[in-house]
């Protein structure tokens, strides 16, 4: 009797040993908790931490741009604030404060109420029309490469931006094959596997082209293509978040579609800004995004190497967006990103 005592006792310790880990160590993290008036005191530094998350969430469009452009940097890294909940919340847990993992509960909600649309797969099937748009970096080593890469996407309509004078011959060869009709303006081309109209460089208040439109003759009708670079963003010392050419490219580039006569319109191009960026309000007040509307994920194009902000788009107005996607990295700095539509 004495030995099946010590048998079962031991397989019992045994099965603690294995089975009862995470839970003891659960245990240990939270004793002590229960009539303890500290849980209430303790974390006050990361309560009002938490508490000035959500606040730069919800008033995100009330910060100013006048010191150093700091409104448009926040909203273009807004969706990486979500990184920094689960850190707060396992700090409140070490600093056993009640208080400080209840706050957490704040910022993380008005998060999932801006951004929990995105996380979720919207992406469907059908459409009538693959579209594609890359920056392809003007320092590119391997453009005939990327050039291969973005033939095999299976896109109908692609834009490239940034070309240069050197690398467009080259461009023009390896997409030769896939797409008979090529148009270039400045440093943005369209390839299309069908027929190109009126085609013209869009002013965009920069002195030399970086936007086009043209008129694409898909078997669904008429849809009118822009390609755009706009201007890139800098961070300063003496003036910060530097961005007025962009936003002013951005102002010229929305008045332009806004007076298209064509009734389908798509946008592809590196914008340089998100969504969530006021300063591009001319323009997406009247364009939804497809990644938005139809993708999975947040869909971050840049950079290539670790991507952390979507400011390669590809925006419709009178189309609808069915999927939308990023591709593989090619030799750029920017991913290229992909939509499928129906018209």
């Amino acid at each position: 009797m004495a030995q099946q005592a010590y048998a079962t006792d031991t397989d019992s310790r045994e099965g603690d040993a294995r089975t009862g880990r995470p839970v003891s160590r659960l245990r240990r993290l939270f004793s002590g908790w229960r009539g303890d008036p500290g849980i209430w005191r303790r974390g006050l530094v990361l309560t009002a931490f938490a508490l000035l998350l959500a606040l730069v969430m919800v008033l995100h469009a009330q910060i100013p741009n006048s010191l150093g452009n700091l409104g448009s940097l926040n909203e273009t890294f807004l969706p990486w604030v979500g990184a920094l909940l689960p850190l707060l919340m396992l700090c409140g847990l070490l600093r056993k404060s009640a208080i400080a993992m209840i706050a957490v509960l704040v910022p993380a909600i008005v998060w999932l109420n801006l951004f929990g649309g995105l996380v979720t797969d919207k992406t469907g099937t059908g459409g009538d029309l693959t579209v594609v748009t890359h920056n392809v970096n003007a320092g590119n080593p391997d453009p005939e490469g990327t050039a291969r890469e973005v033939a095999a996407s299976g896109a109908d309509v692609v834009a490239l931006e940034e070309l240069t004078a050197q690398a467009v011959p080259v461009y023009e060869r390896a997409l030769a094959k896939t797409f008979r009709y090529h148009e270039v303006e400045g440093t943005v081309g369209v390839w299309s596997k069908y027929p190109l109209s009126a085609t013209a460089p869009v002013d965009i208040k920069l002195g030399w082209t970086r936007a086009m439109r043209t008129t694409v003759a898909t078997p669904e009708g008429p849809v009118a293509v822009y390609a755009a670079h706009l201007p890139s963003v800098r961070v300063k010392v003496n003036a910060g978040f530097t961005a007025s050419r962009r936003d002013q490219s951005a102002d010229a580039l929305g008045a332009a579609i806004a007076v298209e006569r064509v009734e389908r319109v798509i946008l592809l191009g590196d914008l340089n800004g998100t969504m969530n960026d006021r300063a591009l309000k001319a323009i997406t007040a009247q364009m939804r995004s497809t990644q938005g509307a139809s993708g999975s994920g947040f869909g971050f194009s840049w950079p290539a190497a670790f991507p952390m902000a979507r400011i390669d788009q590809i925006l419709v107005k009178d189309v609808e967006p069915v999927t939308s996607w990023t591709l593989p990295r090619t030799a750029s700095d920017h991913l290229p990103v992909a939509a499928r539509v129906g018209l």
